[in-house]
């Protein structure tokens, strides 16, 4: 049986470019780790691999969710598991990879009853409306939603932000079920890392990318399939800003710079969470270095 390999990174640092390889070179099949890449139809804005690199490498986790349905980290471990164990069934390597550090540590660490707070779910979160909290709370624990303080945003963003990480009800805690994570000892776990002009040039590039291949049509198109409902997928960056747009509250240009300023600061935000979260063998990659050069770091 051949253990799982975990590549991880910020937004635009490559991981996908040297996951794909690496697969390739030792016969593994890839397990996104990414909140966005599930739901169909987010192509362009979440940067998916496309029907060619998905036709060579098998991919696991992409595309499985409908626009109105609901995913969470409990769902993500419960399907990923199931995913190695079909990889490992075929003598092949599993390779997770993607940047939703939430996820990696639900798989390697598990969740319980009452999980610590999560830095970059809490900054979503405090920046949604109260009334949709409170829209959302009603929804999904509609007990809790009675009983809990509703002048007090701070539990109100605690209790979905609890819902949210472990998929139970914030009123039913103490249930029974409680995740053990997979894998107590995190070995085989690589994270990526550039210099801050190296990674900013590269997540202008790749922005400039998507608005050529259609992000603002996408988006116009997704938002007749309940794009606007979906709370989690709304904050997925690039698609929040182009909806603004076409509400007409920028033009186009300042909603291009405007996705560029927000991915650079949600790469920032993710390096700090992988730093204080994940125990991984950091790999800075340069701007000339060849994807051999870096394979050959993740295989010696």
């Amino acid at each position: 049986m051949k253990s799982p390999i975990f590549i991880a990174g910020p937004t635009a640092a490559g991981k996908s470019e040297i996951a794909l390889a690496l697969a390739e070179k030792i016969g593994g099949e890839i397990i996104s780790v990414d909140s966005m890449q599930v739901y169909r139809g987010l192509d362009v804005g979440t940067a998916k691999p496309n029907a060619e690199e998905r036709k060579k490498i098998p991919h696991h986790l992409i595309d499985i969710c409908e626009l109105t349905e609901s995913f969470d980290a409990a769902q993500f471990i419960r399907l990923a598991q199931k995913a190695v164990e079909e990889i490992q069934s075929r003598n092949r390597v599993p390779i997770f990879c993607g940047g939703t550090g939430l996820y990696f540590n639900a798989y390697l660490s598990g969740l319980g009853e009452a999980p610590s707070a999560n830095p970059e779910l809490r900054a979503e979160l405090e920046a949604l409306p109260f009334e949709t909290l409170l829209r959302e709370l009603r929804k999904r624990d509609s007990e809790a939603y009675e009983k809990i303080d509703k002048q007090n945003p701070r539990r109100v963003i605690r209790a979905i932000e609890v819902i949210r990480l472990t998929g139970k009800k914030f009123s039913e805690q103490r249930a029974e079920w409680k995740e053990q994570g997979a894998f107590p000892v995190k070995t085989n776990f690589y994270c990526f890392m550039r210099q801050p002009v190296d990674i900013h040039a590269r997540i202008n590039a790749r922005v400039d990318e998507m608005f050529r291949r259609g992000l603002v049509d996408e988006t116009r198109e997704l938002l007749k399939h309940g794009l606007e409902q979906n709370k989690t997928a709304m904050q997925a960056i690039g698609y929040r800003q182009v909806v603004e747009h076409l509400r007409g509250e920028n033009n186009l240009a300042q909603t291009i710079e405007l996705v560029k300023s927000k991915t650079r600061q949600f790469a920032k935000r993710q390096l700090t969470w992988f730093r204080r979260q994940l125990d991984a063998v950091w790999i800075e990659l340069k701007p000339d270095q060849s994807t051999e050069e870096i394979l050959e770091k993740l295989m010696n």
